[in-house]
């Protein structure tokens, strides 16, 4: 075994996390995931941002719409107010130590384990002897994108705190198996007032950017008009709005908007519902579009500016790869050394 392998179980707190490349950014990947990135930044911990074009792919993509839309998230996280200085933005493909790290992963990870992924069996379907490998393993190649830096805390949706488990069992198998003590154990972190936003068509549905009506969505292209008209048009019930949480209860759609309105304030559910208690949403409706559109019109206004140069775009994507792997190739080395590939 290397010298140098860690044997301390402290590890400098890193925050890792990343989205899919596949086009179309909307409030929910900014109020889930974009923004909490930008509070993250601001801790001054190191904190490493992904455009995750290999898990993209495990779905097929057109080859023109995939780089337009890793170059469109790329313009979005800093829109939303990541500083490339600050933080580390790069696309997954760019540093191989990704998918050199997924493959030693996958020898650890059991099929069982995959097999129980709850996003497998949701993206597979009954056609799940027709899904790619990809698909399949991705969940492992998602663990290396996390432990080829240490990170120890990934900002994460509900819907992939499965993955990060997953991740904890990999990094537990791996040092159990050869005895180190040398990939930490990330925490997903999860928190925030609207981390799952629904559809504005039906609040039992996360809001998705394949869903068919474009009306379920706000996207970070919208303009301020068609912000404003999609939230005056959002779905709601005949009753006024509560003065406290427990009156939302069975009322999905109400609870979403108010959700929305607490995210895009920075406050808590229980002070919104405590100032526009009893109003009807004829007039609070008004209040979040307003709200809204202050604060997306100008990351909307702003993409489009950084979408115009997309050479721009590159350097800062290959710049950020660079940074990356700083950090990744000695974590990858030692990795091979510790299980005992000659010449690592």
């Amino acid at each position: 075994m290397s010298e140098a392998v860690q044997t301390s179980s402290a590890f400098t707190p890193r925050v890792f996390s990343g989205i899919q490349p596949s086009g179309g950014l909307t409030l929910g990947n900014y109020l889930g995931a974009m923004k909490r990135f930008v509070d993250t930044q601001n801790t001054g911990v190191q904190s490493i941002y992904c455009m995750v074009d290999q898990h993209a792919i495990t779905v097929w993509q057109d080859p023109e719409n995939l780089r337009r839309a890793t170059r469109e998230l790329c313009a979005g996280y800093i829109a939303s107010g990541l500083d490339p200085e600050k933080s580390i933005l790069f696309n997954q493909s760019q540093v191989p130590e990704h998918a050199q790290l997924g493959w030693i992963f996958n020898c650890v990870a059991r099929m069982g384990w995959m097999q129980r992924m709850t996003q497998w069996k949701d993206k597979a379907g009954k056609n799940s002897q027709n899904a790619s490998l990809g698909l399949f393993a991705y969940p492992a190649l998602m663990a290396a994108d996390i432990l080829v830096y240490h990170a120890t805390h990934v900002p994460v949706g509900e819907d992939q705190k499965q993955h990060v488990e997953l991740t904890r069992d990999i990094a537990t198998k791996f040092n159990h198996d050869y005895k180190v003590d040398f990939f930490p154990i990330p925490e997903p972190v999860i928190e925030g007032t609207a981390t799952r936003v629904m559809s504005l068509r039906d609040g039992s549905k996360k809001m998705s950017k394949s869903d068919p009506s474009d009306a379920s969505r706000i996207n970070l292209t919208d303009d301020a008009d068609t912000i404003a008209k999609k939230i005056r048009k959002a779905k709601t019930d005949p009753e006024a709005l509560p003065s406290d949480v427990e009156g939302l209860e069975g009322r999905s759609e109400a609870r979403n908007l108010v959700n929305i309105y607490a995210a895009l304030s920075e406050t808590s559910v229980d002070a919104v519902l405590a100032e526009i208690g009893g109003k009807q949403f004829s007039e609070f409706k008004p209040l979040l579009a307003d709200l809204a559109v202050d604060k997306l019109a100008p990351i909307s206004t702003e993409m489009a500016r950084l979408m115009e140069d997309a050479a721009e775009i590159d350097k800062i994507l290959a710049r950020g790869a660079e940074r990356a792997r700083e950090i990744a190739a000695p974590i990858l080395k030692e990795t091979y050394k510790i299980v005992g590939m000659v010449g690592a």
